[in-house]
C-alpha cells in the first residue's frame, strides 16, 4: 500500500480525524477530569483543539499519548508508524529521516516512541502463552554488549559481556521475550512459569537451566544440539530459532547498535510484528492500526530514551 493511498498520511485534518476515531470511539471526552460534557471545538484554534465546558481547560486527542507535546505532524507519525509496521526487519532511523524529511533525532525519538506503543504491557497484565494441546518452544539467545564491556573479551568469557534474552514462542502463535540478567535456573524458570499456561507442551535445548520443566507443564522435552539434533518427530525449538534468526538479521542489518538500556524496546518491536503477522491474517495496514491504537498511556519524554 502507497503512504499516498490514505489521507491520513499525508493530510494532517484527516490525521487528526483517524486518530480521534481511535482514542475516542464513544465521542471526544476531556483527559485532565474525564468529563464527556459540553466539549467544544475551540473557534480560531489549532486544528483538532478542544474545551472542557465543566473544567474549562483546552485539550486535543494527543494528551496522555506517545504524541503528546510532539512537534512532527501527525500525518508523519501515521507514516512513520506504517514504516515500522510494515517492514519486516525494522527501519533505521537514518532511513526514517529520510524518507521523512525530519532531523536524526527526531526520526530516533519516534522510533523509540512508536516501540514504546508496541509494548504489549506489565507482566501481570498478560495471558499466558500456550495451553492444553498447544506446544510453547523456549530458546535464548546473546545480542551485543552488556554496558561496561571491554572491547576485547578474554576468551572462555562472552557470557559475562553479552546480553541475554529469553524468548518463549507458541507455535502457530505469539512469541514473548525478555532482556534478562543470566541463562540461569533462578533468572529463567519464574519467568517461563510466570507466561506459560501449565497445560502445555513446552520444548527445548539441552540447557540445563530447563531441566526441572517436566514438574510445571504437561510435558516436557528437548533436543540435543551439542549432539547435531535439532528435529525428533515433533520435537524441535526450530519455530523460536526462526524468531531469533529475523531478530538477528533486522539488528545486524538495518539497526547494527543497540545499548543494553533499551534493548526491552527492540524486543517489543520484534515481538510485535511477529505476534501481527500475515500468518495469523494481520495485513501490513492492520498492523499499523493495532500499533496506533497502543499510544494510549505510554508517552516517552527526550530524558527518558536518550543515549
Amino acid at each position: 500500500m502507497s503512504l499516498l493511498s490514505q489521507p491520513h498520511f499525508h493530510s494532517e485534518a484527516a490525521a487528526i480525524a483517524r486518530l480521534e476515531r481511535i482514542v475516542w470511539p464513544d465521542g471526544p471526552f476531556c483527559p485532565r477530569c474525564g468529563g464527556f460534557d459540553r466539549i467544544t471545538p475551540v473557534k480560531g484554534g489549532r486544528a483538532g483543539l478542544r474545551r472542557c465546558g465543566p473544567c474549562k481547560r483546552e485539550f486535543t486527542v494527543t494528551i496522555g499519548t506517545i504524541f503528546e507535546r510532539s512537534h512532527v505532524k501527525l500525518h508523519k507519525w501515521f507514516q512513520a508508524a506504517h514504516l515500522m509496521a510494515s517492514s519486516k526487519k525494522g527501519i533505521s532511523a537514518h532511513q526514517l529521516h529520510r524518507t521523512l524529511k525530519v532531523t536524526y533525532k527526531t526520526a530516533w525519538f519516534m522510533e523509540h516512541r512508536l516501540r514504546e506503543a508496541m509494548r504489549e504491557g506489565n507482566l501481570g497484565n498478560l495471558s499466558a502463552l500456550g495451553g492444553s494441546g498447544k506446544i510453547v518452544e523456549i530458546d535464548e539467545t546473546m545480542q551485543g554488549r552488556v554496558a561496561g564491556a571491554p572491547k576485547k573479551i578474554p576468551h572462555g568469557h562472552h557470557l559475562n559481556w553479552r546480553n541475554i534474552v529469553l524468548t518463549l514462542v507458541e507455535r502457530q502463535g505469539h512469541a514473548r521475550s525478555f532482556h534478562v540478567d543470566s541463562a540461569t535456573m533462578a533468572t529463567l524458570l519464574p519467568i517461563i512459569r510466570g507466561n506459560i499456561s501449565r497445560e502445555s507442551e513446552v520444548m527445548t535445548d539441552e540447557l540445563t537451566a530447563y531441566k526441572n520443566l517436566g514438574a510445571d507443564f504437561a510435558s516436557h522435552q528437548s533436543v540435543n544440539h551439542s549432539a547435531k539434533e535439532y528435529v525428533r518427530g515433533k520435537v524441535t525449538t526450530n519455530t523460536v530459532e526462526g524468531y531469533f534468526a529475523l531478530f538477528k538479521r533486522g539488528m545486524k542489518g538495518v539497526y547494527q547498535h543497540c545499548s543494553e538500556r533499551h534493548l526491552h524496546r527492540y524486543l517489543a518491536e520484534f515481538d510485535f510484528r511477529y505476534n501481527a503477522r500475515a500468518a495469523l491474517g494481520v495485513s501490513d495496514e492492520g498492523r499499523a492500526d493495532k500499533l496506533i491504537h497502543g499510544i494510549v498511556g505510554k508517552r516517552l519524554t527526550y530524558r527518558d530514551s536518550s543515549l
